[in-house]
């Protein structure tokens, strides 16, 4: 067994160790089988954890051919570009539904090739929903709160226009318009900063931060670009409550406590038991980004919680004493403080919420 696939059976047994949900109810299984694509990504792995662990036989995967190292079962190799092979393959499987968490999210790397920027983003999305609508299968299409540039107090609702910062977030609105137009049976959710640890270690906001303090190099976050960060196992549960219910159009997917992406940084170096002189922030007018950044973009979700009938998200960080309360904050920290890669792992990739105790929550650190 390769790390990898070790550090994939570890999550699997984390995640058959958590609560089904935050409010302890047993959800009937999804539409099966299951296709959940962008697996590769933060949202997508932790996604494809949770399902895998409860129905092993039913989940499938879809990863690019060159993704080999990938350690999960059931994988579909498939170029989503293709859409006579992705009907091929569906068909073949029988596919009942699809979880859509695919999508290039690296902002320069869209801004500067913007033709690959719009056919991961929208050519594949618009593929899957002509899919999903042409078999009369469920779609649950994941977007993001970067269709929005930032205000002042952030709090975009779903009725606001988009009015994107860069080419990936006009990408992202694309992506929504195009399941609109060819499965108007969907959900799209817009996420906001997936929560949880990479299949490779380095990707996602906390094993990127962590990939910069560990070897003692100094990473840079901004102070005011501001997100909603959700755990990914809480988001989980919520893509399973729109899998199985009807419910079609927009709605935000965002947490319930704003943080900036410095606060992340600190929260990351304190977690991980880090050095703090490594962490430096700045104001975004003080730098020339390329891609332009988004300032407040957090997302109001009341409107979710509406629909499900509960609060389905918890604040991240989950413990108090992670909370930054200013910005020289993870400076001051105690002398034998416990941050370490696991519990950064479990602490920042984990919810409390979906363990019966603080010290179940505490135990097995992977």
């Amino acid at each position: 067994m390769t790390l990898q696939q070790h550090d994939y059976q570890l999550m699997l047994n984390e995640s058959r160790r958590q609560r089904d949900t935050i409010t302890d109810t047993v959800l009937p299984s999804p539409p099966t089988p299951l296709l959940v694509t962008g697996v590769t990504g933060v949202a997508g792995f932790g996604a494809l954890t949770y399902f895998q662990a409860r129905y092993p036989d039913q989940i499938y995967g879809a990863v690019q051919e060159t993704d080999v190292d990938f350690p999960a079962k059931n994988l579909v190799f498939i170029d989503l570009r293709d859409y006579q092979r992705l009907e091929e393959i569906c068909d073949k499987l029988q596919i009942q539904a699809i979880l859509d968490c695919a999508g290039n999210c690296a902002l320069k790397a869209c801004q500067l090739d913007q033709r690959i920027a719009w056919e991961l983003n929208v050519d594949i999305v618009y593929n899957l929903a002509r899919y999903a609508h042409s078999r009369g299968i469920r779609l649950v299409h994941l977007s993001v709160d970067m269709v929005y540039a930032g205000r002042p107090g952030g709090n975009y609702r779903e009725e606001e226009p988009p009015c994107p910062a860069n080419v990936y977030g006009q990408t992202m609105v694309a992506g929504e318009e195009a399941v609109a137009q060819a499965c108007p049976s969907a959900t799209t959710l817009r996420i906001s900063m997936p929560m949880g640890v990479s299949f490779n270690g380095h990707a996602g906001a906390i094993d990127w931060i962590a990939a910069r303090f560990r070897p003692g190099r100094h990473a840079t976050l901004y102070y005011n670009e501001v997100r909603t960060p959700t755990y990914v196992d809480e988001m989980a549960r919520v893509f399973h409550e729109f899998l199985l219910n009807d419910y079609s159009g927009v709605l935000n997917c965002g947490g319930p406590r704003q943080v900036s992406l410095y606060q992340m940084a600190q929260i990351v170096n304190v977690a991980g038991g880090f050095q703090p002189e490594l962490l430096y922030g700045l104001l975004i007018e003080e730098s020339c980004p390329v891609p332009p950044r988004v300032r407040n973009c957090s997302l109001d979700s009341g409107k979710l919680t509406e629909v499900l009938g509960y609060a389905p998200f918890t604040p991240w960080p989950g413990l108090p004493q992670l909370v930054p309360t200013d910005r020289m904050w993870h400076l001051r920290r105690e002398p034998n403080s416990q941050g370490a890669t696991p519990y950064m792992n479990r602490t920042l990739g984990c919810s409390p919420s979906l363990y019966r105790s603080r010290e179940e929550y505490l135990d097995q650190l992977f």
